[in-house]
């Protein structure tokens, strides 16, 4: 036997470690057994961790967040692991997160890679299809960067729909101008009102990468870079955050932020019940699906913030199609938000990688 046969995990989580997560902390540990499968003695099972001091404590919703982002990397590990010829049979841990516990790996699931027979039917065009996931997934990127006003096909939304009720969630979309207005104008205010916590601007504040350098040092965090801000700048104006309310300054730093929500045409977002790590963790991978659908189709997805789902409900106007009350609403490209915006093809200047 090889190497990667032996132990593909290696192989396998050099791809699925490139799944999103919020504020790209990447808070998800893999500890592969040392038991060994059945007399072959290749090592197949692993313990699957969040690691509780990269995650978002301070955040409202800094648990469901966890669990959401949980479920992505699920997601991801299975489209990579199908790649490389194996299923992936998961046994979760549905224990609640306690960001306070002295036992700072909260373990999310038992898995175990599962090899799939080559000569089995049909195994030849799944695994066509698995090595095209795995492209699609390997091309996916989160854009911060101006939209082109064009509308996200009816098809790739019918796929999304599809992905998202597979985990009994439920993908909506809406281009109703007067109702994105106001969605992205709760996101708009999200950050400002943030800032206004003290322990919510620290949690922003430590994970901001103010350069190219510190950002390719750290590997993890928010890049300057995706702000549209040079991050001397950036730097300064979050260090003094009281700029942000002041009336002339505090305009123009509010003008530029706002200058990566332009072009909005339509909202899209992922809705469920979120009675716990349950019924919380699927539909996160169901979003991680979903924002794979649009990648295959050229279209991208873009998060947005709100902290918590109350305010786009409380200010969407009765009748209209937008979140509702229907426990916490997930984003479209797996990151921790309660809408997501959508657009289709590419703006003039890609995202960073």
């Amino acid at each position: 036997m090889s190497d990667s046969t032996l132990n593909p995990w290696p192989a396998i989580l050099e791809d699925a470690r490139n799944y999103p997560s919020p504020h790209n902390s990447q808070p998800i540990k893999v500890r592969p057994h040392a038991a060994v499968d059945g007399g072959s003695g290749a090592v197949l099972r692993a313990t699957v961790s969040y690691d509780l001091d990269l995650g978002l404590p301070a955040e409202s919703f800094g648990i469901p967040f966890g669990h959401v982002c949980a479920g992505v990397f699920l997601e991801s590990l299975a489209v990579v692991a199908a790649a490389h010829g194996y299923d992936v049979r998961e046994t979760l841990d549905h224990a609640e997160m306690d960001f306070d516990s002295p036992r700072r790996q909260h373990r999310i699931a038992e898995v175990e890679l599962v090899p799939r027979d080559p000569d089995a039917p049909g195994e030849a065009e799944r695994d066509a299809e698995a090595r095209a996931a795995l492209e699609r997934f390997r091309t996916r990127h989160t854009s911060r960067r101006p939209y082109d006003r064009r509308a996200v096909p009816a098809e790739v939304r019918a796929a999304a729909a599809r992905i998202c009720a597979d985990a009994g969630a439920e993908f909506r979309s809406t281009d109703d101008a007067a109702l994105v207005r106001r969605i992205v104008h709760v996101n708009q205010a999200t950050l400002f009102d943030d800032l206004e916590n003290d322990a919510v601007y620290g949690e922003i504040m430590h994970w901001l990468r103010f350069s190219k350098r510190e950002a390719a040092e750290k590997a993890d965090g928010l890049s300057a870079e995706a702000m549209l801000m040079p991050g001397s700048i950036l730097r300064y104006v979050m260090a003094h955050r009281r700029l942000w309310r002041a009336p002339v300054v505090g305009a123009v730093i509010r003008s530029i932020y706002l200058r990566t929500m332009r072009g909005v045409h339509q909202l899209g977002w992922i809705e469920g019940p979120s009675a716990g790590p349950r019924t919380t963790s699927r539909p996160g991978g169901r979003s991680c699906g979903s924002g794979s659908s649009c990648t295959a189709t050229g279209s991208c997805c873009t998060p947005s913030a709100p902290s918590s789902p109350t305010p786009v409900r409380t200010r969407c106007s009765p009748g209209r199609s937008g979140p509702t009350n229907r426990g916490i609403a997930w984003p479209g490209c797996c990151s921790d938000s309660a809408t997501a915006r959508l657009r289709r093809s590419r703006t003039a200047v890609p995202p960073p990688r």
